[in-house]
């Protein structure tokens, strides 16, 4: 190889390098962003030692490469995945969620988190807008809070009747094997923390600016209705805990290991393989000799700040 082969080929080693660098930033990001909050408080009792840090990024970019291959699966055998996340405020269904889309492609795997519903919504069979959501062959949706509202938040807060509910619990087993039965394979999770867990993410939450759009009003008051929370949990739990879509519990006190953990777990719901792809070899570029580049007005440029 000559000297100026070796040049080329060391100049595209270190174009790759920073492109892997920077492709990875979003996750330290993350990361960093998470420790300025827990130092925003002090340290919660009782919690558990820290995953080793290497060890945290080799098992989630590991796994995010099998959810990878995941994906490439659904979309050539046009499979249809529905993954539920339910648990309390803060819990850390959206930490997951991020990690699970972080490297897929958003055409193939989407998440719904549907707002409150509107007055037209409300006049609708309860599961009309949620099914609007459903994947079509080769998708993958992730709700963030699902038709479990009914059974949760909206039982709690009154946002409906005794009767609502008890209708609801009647239709959603059958509701949901109906769903498996079509060929949708079904997955849901609950995000299980403690009281004195919760009252600690709320309280950095409070106390950093940057947060506290998280924290809603119906936040604040879930704090104070946390058993009646829990009794609707316990109740949910054992009435739609059902062999065509059984409820999986995700220990959710430790961030990390809960997402290592739903991850893992998830890819083993779904038999998948590897997908041969063809090689991909980019043609050479058309050259025209008439074409000459225009120049872009400075004033066009976004000023160079950084």
């Amino acid at each position: 190889m000559g000297e100026f082969e070796a040049s080329q080929q060391s100049a595209v080693i270190e174009a790759l390098r920073r492109e892997i660098a920077d492709a990875y930033d979003e996750e330290l990001e993350l990361e960093m962003e998470e420790e300025r909050l827990a130092g925003l408080v002090p340290p919660r009792e009782g919690a558990g030692p820290d995953l080793d840090r290497r060890f945290y990024f080799r098992e989630l970019l590991r796994l995010q490469h099998e959810l990878v291959r995941l994906q490439d699966w659904v979309q050539a055998h046009k499979l249809k995945v529905v993954v539920l996340f339910e648990g309390r405020d803060s819990a850390g269904k959206g930490g997951v969620i991020k990690r699970i889309t972080q490297r897929l492609n958003p055409r193939v795997c989407r998440v719904a988190a549907l707002p409150a519903p509107n007055e037209r919504e409300r006049g609708q069979w309860y599961f009309q807008r949620y099914v609007s959501h459903l994947p079509t062959g080769g998708e993958m949706v992730l709700f963030d809070r699902s038709w479990y509202n009914r059974a949760g938040v909206e039982r709690v807060m009154g946002f409906c009747s005794e009767a609502d509910v008890e209708e609801f619990f009647r239709s959603v087993p059958e509701f949901e094997r109906m769903l498996v039965r079509s060929g949708i394979i079904l997955v849901k999770y609950w995000f299980s923390i403690t009281d004195a867990e919760q009252a600690h993410r709320f309280e950095m939450r409070i106390r950093d600016p940057l947060k506290q759009w998280k924290l809603s009003p119906m936040d604040v008051e879930s704090r104070r209705r946390w058993e009646s929370y829990t009794r609707a949990k316990e109740d949910m739990l054992a009435r739609t805990h059902i062999p065509e879509a059984p409820w999986w519990v995700v220990d959710a006190v430790d961030k990390q290991r809960a997402r290592l953990n739903c991850i893992g777990h998830l890819l083993e719901q779904v038999a998948y393989g590897t997908v041969e792809r063809p090689s991909v070899h980019l043609p050479e570029r058309v050259r025209n000799p008439d074409y000459v580049r225009g120049p872009v007005p400075a004033e066009m440029y976004v000023p160079a700040r950084y």
